[in-house]
C-alpha cells in the first residue's frame, strides 16, 4: 500500500537576476535530464499542459521548463509579491493530481558529421559544432557558464560561430533581462577570448 501514496510535491520560489521572472523548483523532475522548453504565448504551450494552464494567469508573458523547476515571466501589469503565492499553489496542485507538464519535447537537430555526432548527443540543445573550435566553444559554455546561468532559472546555447564571433541564444529569465547584456559580455565574452583565442565577440541572438 506504501507504493499508492503519492510523494507530497514541495515548490519553492526563488529570484533571478530578472526582476520580471521567477523560479519554481520542485522537488522532482519536470522533464528528462538535460531538456528544456520554452513558450512565448499559449499557442506555442499546446505540447505542454501545464504551460497552457499558467498561461490562463493574465500576468504570465512566457514560460520556460528544465529539470525541476518552472521559470516564470510576467508582464508589467502586476508585482510578484501579488501574484507570487497563485503560481506556487497552482503548480504544487497540477503536479500532486499527477497531471502530465509535458506531452510532446520539441525535436533536436541531430549532427550529421560522425566526428562531432557525440558531441550532439550529448548536448541535444545546442546548434551542431562542426570544427573543433565549435566543440571547444559547447564544451565551455556547458562546463562554466550553462550551471551558473541555470541556477537563475535560464539557459544559454550555442548557435553559430562565424568570423570570430560566437553567437548565443539566451533563454528563460536570461531572456530580455536587463542585466543579461552585462552578463553576456563582462563574463561569457571574457571567458570565451581567454579559453579560445580565436573568438572576438560574443552576442546574443533574439529569440
Amino acid at each position: 500500500m506504501d507504493s499508492l501514496v503519492k510523494k507530497p510535491v514541495v515548490i519553492y520560489a526563488e529570484s533571478t537576476p530578472n526582476p520580471s521572472a521567477m523560479k519554481f523548483v520542485a522537488n522532482r523532475l519536470l522533464v528528462p535530464e538535460g531538456a528544456t522548453v520554452e513558450y512565448k504565448n499559449s499557442a506555442e504551450a499546446k505540447p505542454s499542459p501545464l504551460a497552457l494552464q499558467l498561461f490562463m494567469f493574465s500576468f504570465v508573458k512566457q514560460v520556460f521548463i528544465a529539470g525541476n523547476y518552472i521559470t516564470i515571466t510576467k508582464n508589467d501589469t502586476v508585482v510578484w509579491e501579488d501574484v507570487i503565492q497563485h503560481a506556487r499553489d497552482f503548480i504544487k496542485l497540477f503536479l500532486e493530481e499527477g497531471n502530465a507538464v509535458v506531452n510532446e519535447l520539441p525535436k533536436k537537430e541531430v549532427a550529421t558529421d560522425n566526428t562531432f555526432a557525440e558531441t550532439k548527443s550529448v548536448y541535444t540543445e545546442h546548434s551542431a559544432p562542426i570544427t573543433e573550435t565549435e566543440t571547444k566553444i559547447v564544451e565551455i559554455l556547458e562546463e562554466y557558464i550553462r550551471p551558473a546561468v541555470e541556477q537563475d532559472g535560464g539557459l544559454i546555447t550555442f548557435k553559430s560561430f562565424t568570423d570570430g564571433v560566437v553567437t548565443v541564444q539566451m533563454k528563460g529569465s536570461c531572456s530580455g533581462c536587463p542585466s543579461s547584456t552585462l552578463t553576456l559580455k563582462a563574463g561569457i565574452e571574457g571567458l570565451l577570448k581567454r579559453m579560445i583565442p580565436e573568438v572576438k565577440e560574443v552576442v546574443a541572438e533574439a529569440v
